[in-house]
């Protein structure tokens, strides 16, 4: 087979054997056959695999910050994790544009987020859950919340300390940990989540408009208005199917704390918000007004820096580049590379692995440019 590792002496990865048939290699080089082969072809890696074994449905128990880093519109990838700082065309980091979605449990904040991301014309969002970041309960709070007797729906049972300084890292493109919280234990995971800045940062939560510090961060506010007996339905069918709940003490944690939580402190601060969404993710006209709005801000800011460069390219071509600008050797070896990586067909595995290879030859040529002493 014809393929850039065996002809660079790479071959011996040990990735696994992408299933293809081969013809019969003599015994003298067996030692080879478990060495990895490559094609180009987009056939789905998953069909090589051995029977698999069918797995039953896990409940989703955690916080939801992150639950998948990447999904698809159409066929635009979204990347849900963030990225690094964003720069516009003069090099100057720019603050992202956060939007914070507040509305009562069950309402339809996660999905009006969802729909948000759909509809933007950014690739690259970070979005955050206030889930998150409920307080680490004490031994007696611990008992209260087995016996739903502490109240979750109160703005005190919230770390608005570790919130608000996420959201600020966020807004200037810092990475930050996220602390993933147990409903069924009751307790922050011993594990985090990783995210990074964006273009866009989309904050929900029930008490999102609850501190005046965190509302100076969001450049738009957004209320999800449901009615209650639609959040009530959906909270028995989440807490049932998600969090293993009893019918009864969903109804008595309802009638103590969640309504009166909403009438008293998450209501009142509909008068923060610059849009009011009824009826949720089912109202595409409000969703397709929020997106306009964004994408209009987005250009404002001047953070679509590609087609600013494009644009500026009669302009920017006369200019000489600076004595710090080097360009790595296009030898057909860098060629061949940037060939497979920008080939639409190259499955994902050979695209990290080929990805490698410009990135070693890239830091073994920077690395010659530092100064170094004999």
């Amino acid at each position: 087979m014809n393929t850039y590792r065996q002809h660079s002496g790479t071959s011996n990865s040990d990735s696994d054997n992408d299933g293809e048939k081969h013809p019969k290699i003599p015994e003298r080089q067996s030692s080879v056959t478990s060495k990895r082969r490559v094609t180009f072809s987009s056939k789905n890696v998953n069909e090589i695999s051995s029977p698999t074994k069918v797995r039953p449905r896990r409940l989703r128990t955690t916080s939801r910050s992150i639950d998948e880093r990447i999904s698809f519109c159409g066929r635009n990838p979204i990347y849900t994790a963030g990225r690094p700082a964003w720069y516009d065309a003069s090099g100057e980091i720019k603050e992202a544009f956060v939007i914070g979605i507040c509305g009562g449990s069950s309402s339809g904040k996660t999905t009006v987020a969802e729909n948000i991301v759909e509809k933007l014309n950014v690739p690259w969002v970070t979005l955050l859950s206030m889930d998150s970041f409920y307080k680490v309960l004490t031994a007696q709070q611990h008992e209260q919340a087995k016996a739903t007797n502490y109240n979750f729906d109160h703005p005190d049972a919230f770390d608005f300390e570790l919130l608000l300084e996420t959201l600020r890292n966020l807004k200037m493109g810092k990475q930050v940990e996220i602390p993933l919280y147990n409903f069924t234990t009751h307790s922050r995971e011993t594990y985090t989540k990783i995210l990074y800045g964006a273009n866009v940062v989309i904050f929900e939560g029930i008490m999102s408009f609850v501190s005046k510090d965190i509302l100076k961060l969001l450049d738009m506010k957004v209320f999800v208005d449901t009615d209650a007996d639609i959040r009530l339905a959906r909270r028995l069918e989440r807490d049932i199917s998600e969090r293993g709940r009893e019918v009864e003490g969903i109804i008595q944690q309802y009638t103590r704390f969640v309504k009166p939580s909403y009438d008293h402190y998450i209501a009142p601060t509909m008068a923060y918000a610059d849009l009011i969404v009824p009826r949720g993710g089912e109202n595409q006209i409000a969703i397709d007004l929020i997106a306009n709005h964004v994408n209009r801000e987005l250009h404002n800011r001047g953070v679509k820096v590609r087609n600013e460069l494009v644009h500026r390219s009669d302009i920017m071509c006369d200019l000489p580049m600076p004595s710090t600008f080097y360009i790595i050797e296009q030898t057909a070896q860098v060629k061949y590379l940037h060939t497979i990586i920008r080939n639409k067909d190259t499955d994902r595995d050979e695209f990290i692995f080929y990805s490698k290879r410009l990135m070693r030859i890239l830091f073994e040529y920077a690395l010659f440019l530092l100064p170094f002493y004999v």
